[in-house]
């Protein structure tokens, strides 16, 4: 009986160090203070693979309704990027789709039907920024553009990431989940804020 308890403690043990409990994140999309939309970012890590999800939905009007769908699905394994999947739709049609794939020690990179390959190991993307502040990080892969991108301690758990074109996002953070951010969502432009 007391080998059984024992092994069964070690079991639990080694288990609970190998398994990350789901986590999932929900952020309020606002527009001159106004509710547009939201986002729901999930991670879940089975052994050494971790997937993430994101989904957000914008409805709005500028000159004439408009609604967005960012949908994300991202794998990682071992902190190294093993695929990405970008889609947005723009009121229920296609406007952009990006995929990324680790093959043969390099990135393929699919934007638009227009492929490119990647030789650097990916260990930081954007679907991090929620989850993980960049704290000693100076770059991270923008699964949507296919590009890298600049990030920018700005102090007080606060970054700017720059992307390929120079449009800036800010990030800010409280004990290291993504707490709010300023978003030029390229369609739209719009601030994040952690539901509570």
């Amino acid at each position: 009986m007391v080998k059984y308890v024992i092994g069964l403690i070690f079991c639990i043990g080694v288990m609970g160090d190998s398994l990350v409990p789901d986590t999932v994140l929900q952020y309020d999309i606002l527009m001159k203070n106004k509710l547009i939309g939201s986002l729901e970012v999930s991670r879940k890590t089975v052994g050494t693979v971790t997937t993430y999800q994101s989904f957000t939905r914008i409805k709005t009007k500028l000159l004439t309704p408009i609604a967005v769908d960012y949908k994300y699905e991202v794998s990682f394994d071992n902190d190294h990027l093993q695929k990405a999947n970008v889609n947005i739709l723009v009121n229920d049609r296609p406007h952009a789709e990006t995929s990324t794939l680790w093959k043969n020690n390099q990135y393929r990179i699919i934007k638009n039907k227009k492929e490119s390959n990647l030789k650097d190991s990916i260990d930081y993307t954007t679907i991090l920024l929620y989850f993980k502040e960049p704290k000693h990080i100076g770059y991270c892969y923008s699964e949507q553009d296919g590009t890298m991108n600049t990030i920018v301690a700005l102090g007080n758990h606060s970054y700017k990431k720059i992307n390929a074109n120079g449009k800036e996002n800010l990030y800010f953070y409280k004990k290291g989940v993504l707490h709010h951010a300023t978003i030029d969502g390229g369609v739209v432009s719009f601030e994040m804020r952690l539901s509570e």
